[in-house]
C-alpha cells in the first residue's frame, strides 16, 4: 500500500477530523477515484501490515493518538520514537502539511531517515522560498521562532495546515513561543490535529497543576500515561525477558569509610541549613536529594526565587553541598590518582577561607587522609589501588563470556562474542579503553602525571604490574588487531550530559578548568575494540585522529559485520555511553540495532539503558539460548544503588501523581480550542488579580474614546522587532488581545504609538549594554526619534524583584550595584525625556503595555521600519532628518536652545561659523525668546568661570584666583577686565 492510502487510512479512522481526511488526494489527481476509495483502510488493519513492527502497547500509543488529540507521557525507555514515525509516514503526502517543532538536531535526523525523502523539506532560508515551500506540503522540521513570525506574516496558510506534532512536550509552558504557535494555529485552524509527546513524567511535578496547564496550552483534551507498571508494557516485555546477572562488587575499606564520612558532612550541613532557615521551606534539600543526578534542578526550583533573602552561611552550605556531592562521585566512578587530585585542591587556603566550615571537621580530615591512603601506601611510595570494578569487569571478558559462549554455542561455534559495555559519561568510558589497552598501573601512572599528582618513589608491587603490562602488551602487539572508532564527536565539556551524575557546581568547573580544557581531546563517547586474544591487555589502542563523524555508521557496520568475522574470531568489545552528546538517548538504541551484541555489561546503572535493552531484546523476538545476556556491576548498599534506587522510585511517584490528576481534573469542551467558545484565544484575564484591572481599563476607554463598550473597535497593535522573538513577551502580549506586528527596526525593540518606543532590557543586559556604552547610542536614537522613549527594565519572573546583593548582577561582569546605578542616574541626565520602567515579569509588561496603548494612535510599521534607515522618512519626522545628527545634538546642549526652536534655527542659522557672527538681537530673533538668545549669545561670546559652589576642591580656586587676580571670582572675563580698568 502506498504512503497516499496510508494517509487516507488515518482519515478514515479520525472521524473528527474528516476534513483534513478527504483533502488528501493523489499527488496527480485532484479527487479521489473509486479505486482509491477500495484502498482505504482502517487504522487497525494498517498495523497488520509486515513493513510496520510494533509491539503491543506502541500499536495501542498509535491508536489512541490516530483517533483522538492528546499529550502522550511515557516512561524513560519505553521510546515513543517509533510510534512517531509511523503517525508520520501515514501523513507522508503531498496534499497534508505537518509540522513537527520542538526536535532537537538528533530527533530530526533520525526521523528524517526514516521517511521518504521526497515527503520531508528542508526549511529555507528566505521567506519567499519558505512560502513555496509550504505550498508543497510534505513534512517538515521548523524552529519555532520562523514558524511564529511565518504565522504573524501570513506566509504560511494557516488553513490548509494538517496538524503540528510537539516533542518535549514538557516544555510548553503559557510564555513559550511553541504555546504561541499553537495559539495563532488555532485561531485560525479548528480542524488540524494537535499531538504532542513527552518522556519526562517528573517534570510534570513541578509547580501547581503542571500537567493541566501544559494541556491547555497544547489546546488538547486527552492525556495518554504510558509508565513501566502498566499491564500492556508488562505483558510486552515480560515473555521476552533476558538473563540478568547482578554482580555486587564490593568497596574497599577506604573508598567505603570515605563514602561515610561524606555522608556525614553532607547530613550535618542538612541539619545546619534546617536550623538557620527555620521559616523555609526545606523539604527538598534530603542527603537522599544530595547523591541524585537532579540536585541541580531541585536546588534551583527550591532556592531560586528567595535566594536574596538567604544569609551567607546559607549560600556556602549550598555550594559545600555540591562540592561534597563531586567529591562523592569522584570517589566512587573514577580512579583513585584523580579522585586524590580533585579532593586535594579542597584542601588549599584559598578554598578554607570560602567555605561553610566542613573542612575544619573530623570526619573532612579522615576523607583527605583516606584519599592520600589510596595512592601512597605506608612508606610513602606511589601506589595506587585500582578501581573496585576492573578486576570483576577483566574476569567478564577473560573467563565468563568465552566460557558461556562456548558452554551456549559449542566449542565449534564460529560466531565471535559481541560485548556492549555500557558507562554513565565519557571519562569512564576513557578509562576503560585505558585499562583495557594499556593496563591499570599503566594508566594510573598516566593520570598521576596529568594531574600533577607527585609520583615520588614507586613501589615495587606497582613497578611489577606496570613492567608486566608493558611486556603482555609488547608480545601480542604484532598479534594484536585493535581498532577504536569515535561513534560521536569529543566531548567539549562534561557537564554538557544532562543527566550524567558526573555534573560538577560551578566552583568545581572553575577549579577545573584547566583539567576540562585538557581532557577534551581525551574524552569520547564510543569506543570500538577488536582483539586476536581474548586478554584485555593484550589489546594496543590505535586512536585513529582522522576517523570523520559522518563516515562511522557505515565503517562500524562493515566492521561487526565483516572484518570481525573474517579475521579468526576476534571477539568485539564496544565501550559507549549510556546517551551522547550528538543522538542523545536514541544512541545506544542505535548501537544496539548495529552491533547486536551477545553480552551486554553495565558497568554503571541506568534507568533508560534498562529499558532500552528490554525493548531491544522484545522487538527481536528471540529464543531464550539466543538472547541477550546482561550483567550488572554494581555497589550494594551504597551511594550508587541509592541513587538508582532513588530514580525509580521518583518516577513512580510521578506517575503516580499524574494518574491521580487525571483522575479529578476537570477539562473544559472548549479547550480543544476547535469551538468559538475557546475563550483563551481572545481578550481575557484569566488570572484573578487581573479582573479588576480589566474592568477599570474597560472603562478607562470608554471614557476616553467616548465610544460604547458594545461598538466594535480596531485591534491594538504592538510592532515588535524580529529579534525580539527569542523572549516570551511576544507571545503574553498577543494573549492580552493585542495584534504583534513583526517588522525588523533599527530604533527601539516595541513601538506602542507613533510617540512612545520602547527599549527592553533584561537585567544581565542592561549590565553589558551599560559597560558597552551600547545603551547611550541606543538612547539617542530613540529621543532623536520619538517623542516618548522608554527604557523597559524587565527582572526574570522566576526571580525575586529585587536589584541588591551580588547574586542579582552577572556573573560575566565584576560590576557592583553601586556602578549600575551610578551609569542609570547618568543616564536619565543625559536624556531628560527617557522614562524608565521596572517590571517584574514579562506579564507585568505585557499588562502594562495594553494600559499606555488605551486611547492612543496605532502605529504604522512602514514609517518604524523607515526610521533610523539611511533613506530619508518622508512625514512628521522627516524634517529632522534633513539635518546633520551631530549637529542637531550639539545645539540641544547649548543654553537657549531647546526642541521646540532648535528646528528654526537649523533652518534659517546657516553654519556654526555664521552663528558667531550673529549679533544678540538677531539671536532672539532666530529663537524668537530675549531671554534664549542672551543665554546662547553669552554661551558663545563670553568665558564661563565656575560659581564658587561649583568649584570641587581648592585647586581650582588658586588656579582662577591666579588668572583673574587674588580675590576675583567674577563669572565672566569681560566683567573681570573692566574691574581691573575701574581700579586703575
Amino acid at each position: 500500500m502506498s504512503d497516499n492510502e496510508e494517509e487516507k487510512a488515518a482519515g478514515e479512522v479520525e472521524k473528527t477530523e474528516a476534513t483534513e481526511a478527504t483533502a488528501l488526494p493523489e499527488s496527480n489527481n485532484e479527487t479521489l477515484t473509486d479505486e482509491d476509495l477500495a484502498n482505504l483502510v482502517t487504522a487497525e488493519e494498517y498495523l497488520l501490515r509486515k513493513d510496520v513492527v510494533l509491539l503491543e502497547y506502541e500499536k495501542q500509543m498509535f491508536l489512541d493518538l490516530i483517533h483522538q488529540d492528546g499529550l502522550l507521557v511515557c516512561a524513560k525507555g519505553l521510546s515513543y520514537e517509533r510510534v512517531l514515525i509511523n503517525i508520520l509516514k501515514v501523513y507522508s503526502d503531498a496534499g497534508n502539511l505537518l509540522l513537527v517543532v520542538n526536535s532537537s538536531d538528533c530527533e530530526e535526523q533520525y526521523y528524517k531517515s526514516q521517511l521518504e525523502a521526497k515527503y520531508v523539506h528542508e526549511v529555507a532560508n528566505t521567506a519567499t522560498e519558505r512560502e513555496r515551500v509550504y505550498l508543497e506540503g510534505g513534512i517538515q522540521f521548523i524552529s519555532t521562532r520562523i514558524l511564529v513570525v511565518d504565522l504573524l506574516k501570513q506566509r504560511i496558510p494557516i488553513e490548509l495546515i494538517t496538524g503540528i506534532i510537539v516533542l518535549r512536550a514538557h516544555n510548553i509552558i503559557e510564555s513559550c513561543q511553541e504555546a504561541f504557535a499553537l495559539r495563532l494555529y488555532r485561531q485560525r485552524n479548528k480542524t488540524g490535529f494537535i499531538k504532542a509527546f513527552s518522556s519526562s513524567p517528573e517534570s510534570f511535578t513541578i509547580g501547581y497543576a503542571h500537567i493541566e496547564r501544559t494541556m491547555r496550552n497544547l489546546f488538547v483534551k486527552q492525556l495518554y500515561i504510558w509508565p513501566r507498571f502498566h499491564a500492556t508494557v508488562r505483558a510486552a516485555l515480560h515473555p521476552w525477558q533476558t538473563q540478568t546477572i547482578e554482580l555486587h562488587v564490593p568497596l574497599t575499606t577506604r573508598i567505603s569509610s570515605i563514602q561515610t564520612h561524606i555522608l556525614d558532612i553532607m547530613n550535618f550541613l542538612v541539619r545546619e541549613i534546617k536550623r538557620i532557615n527555620r521559616t523555609v521551606d526545606m523539604e527538598a534539600i534530603t542527603v537522599e536529594n544530595c547523591v541524585t543526578k537532579k540536585f541541580h534542578k531541585i536546588l534551583q526550583a527550591q532556592l531560586d526565587c528567595i535566594w536574596h533573602q538567604l544569609n551567607s552561611q546559607t549560600k556556602l552550605i549550598v555550594a559545600d553541598l555540591k562540592i561534597l556531592r563531586s567529591l562523592m562521585i569522584s570517589t566512587m566512578y573514577h580512579d583513585a590518582v584523580s579522585a586524590y587530585a580533585l579532593i586535594k585542591r579542597y584542601r588549599g587556603t584559598e578554598y578554607a577561607i570560602s567555605n561553610s566550615g566542613w573542612t575544619l571537621l573530623d570526619a573532612a580530615e579522615q576523607i583527605f587522609m583516606l584519599s592520600k591512603q589510596r595512592v601512597y601506601n605506608g612508606q610513602n611510595e606511589f601506589e595506587p589501588e585500582p578501581c573496585p570494578k576492573w578486576q570483576p569487569l577483566t574476569e567478564l571478558l577473560t573467563t565468563e563470556i568465552p566460557e558461556d559462549m562456548r558452554r551456549r554455542r559449542g566449542a565449534d561455534h564460529l560466531e565471535p562474542p559481541k560485548v556492549l559495555i555500557l558507562c554513565q559519561d565519557a571519562r569512564t568510558c576513557y578509562q576503560l579503553k585505558q585499562y583495557l589497552t594499556q593496563g591499570g598501573a599503566r594508566f594510573l601512572l598516566q593520570q598521576a602525571l596529568r594531574h600533577e599528582v607527585q609520583v615520588g618513589k614507586v613501589s615495587e608491587q606497582f613497578t611489577r604490574d606496570s613492567q608486566s603490562a608493558a611486556m603482555a602488551e609488547t608480545e601480542t602487539q604484532t598479534k594484536t588487531k585493535t581498532k577504536i572508532k569515535t561513534e560521536a564527536k569529543q566531548m567539549t565539556n562534561e557537564s554538557k550530559l544532562e543527566d550524567t551524575s558526573t555534573q560538577l557546581d560551578e566552583l568545581t568547573q572553575l577549579l577545573l578548568g584547566n583539567d576540562d580544557a585538557e581532557a577534551q581531546h581525551l574524552f569520547e563517547e564510543s569506543y570500538m575494540l577488536t582483539m586476536t586474544q581474548a586478554l584485555p591487555s593484550a589489546a594496543a589502542a590505535d586512536v585513529d585522529p582522522n576517523a570523520s563523524i559522518f563516515e562511522i555508521i557505515p565503517e562500524l557496520e562493515q566492521f561487526d559485520v565483516s572484518a570481525a568475522l573474517a579475521a579468526h574470531r576476534q571477539p568485539c568489545i564496544c565501550l559507549q555511553t549510556f546517551k551522547t552528546e550528538r543522538e542523545g538517548a536514541m544512541a545506544l538504541e542505535h548501537m544496539l540495532e548495529q552491533m547486536q551484541p551477545h553480552y551486554v555489561i553495565m558497568y554503571n546503572t541506568n534507568v533508560t539503558a534498562i529499558r532500552q535493552l528490554e525493548v531491544f531484546e522484545a522487538r527481536r523476538r528471540h529464543l531464550p539460548a539466543d538472547r541477550m545476556k546482561i550483567y550488572f556491576l554494581i555497589h550494594a548498599r551504597t551511594v550508587e544503588e541509592q541513587s538508582y534506587l532513588t530514580s525509580l522510585r521518583r518516577e513512580k511517584s510521578a506517575f503516580e501523581l499524574i494518574i491521580d490528576t487525571k483522575s479529578k481534573m476537570v477539562i473544559p469542551e472548549y479547550q480543544d480550542g476547535k469551538s468559538d467558545e475557546a475563550f483563551v484565544l481572545y481578550k481575557s484575564y484569566e488570572h484573578e488579580e487581573d479582573a479588576a484591572s480589566s474592568s477599570n481599563a474597560q472603562t478607562r476607554r470608554g471614557a476616553a474614546t467616548g465610544a460604547a463598550l458594545a461598538v466594535a473597535a480596531v485591534t491594538p497593535k504592538v510592532i515588535v522587532d524580529m529579534r525580539e522573538f527569542r523572549s516570551d513577551l511576544p507571545c503574553l502580549i498577543h494573549k492580552r488581545g493585542l495584534e504583534v506586528v513583526p517588522v525588523t527596526i533599527t530604533i527601539g525593540d516595541y513601538i506602542l504609538t507613533p510617540d512612545v518606543c520602547v527599549e527592553r532590557k533584561s537585567i544581565s543586559d542592561l549590565i553589558g549594554s551599560l559597560n558597552s556604552g551600547r545603551l547611550y547610542n541606543q538612547c539617542v536614537q530613540m529621543q532623536r526619534y520619538y517623542a516618548k522613549p522608554i527604557l523597559l527594565i524587565e527582572f526574570d519572573q522566576n526571580r525575586p524583584f529585587h536589584l541588591q546583593g551580588k547574586f542579582m548582577l552577572s556573573q560575566q561582569t565584576t560590576a557592583t550595584n553601586a556602578d549600575i546605578m551610578q551609569k542609570l542616574q547618568l543616564l536619565t541626565l543625559h536624556f531628560p525625556r527617557l522614562r524608565l520602567i521596572w517590571s517584574p515579569s514579562p506579564y507585568a509588561t505585557a499588562q502594562l503595555f495594553e494600559e499606555l496603548k488605551l486611547g492612543k494612535a496605532e502605529p504604522d510599521a512602514q514609517t518604524a521600519a523607515a526610521l533610523g534607515s539611511e533613506e530619508a522618512a518622508t512625514g512628521s519626522g522627516g524634517e529632522q532628518l534633513q539635518f546633520n545628527n551631530a549637529i542637531h545634538d550639539f545645539l540641544l546642549r547649548l543654553p537657549g536652545i531647546q526642541t521646540r526652536n532648535v528646528h528654526g534655527l537649523l533652518r534659517r542659522g546657516g553654519s556654526l561659523r555664521e552663528l558667531l557672527k550673529r549679533s544678540q538681537a538677531e539671536l532672539a530673533d532666530l529663537l524668537q525668546s530675549q531671554e534664549s538668545g542672551k543665554l546662547l549669545w553669552d554661551i558663545l561670546h563670553v568665558a564661563h568661570l565656575p560659581e564658587k559652589d561649583e568649584v570641587a576642591g581648592s585647586s581650582a580656586l588658586l588656579a582662577a584666583s591666579k588668572q583673574f587676580g587674588s580675590g576675583s571670582h567674577n563669572r565672566f572675563r569681560k566683567a573681570a577686565g573692566e574691574a581691573r580698568r575701574g581700579r586703575r
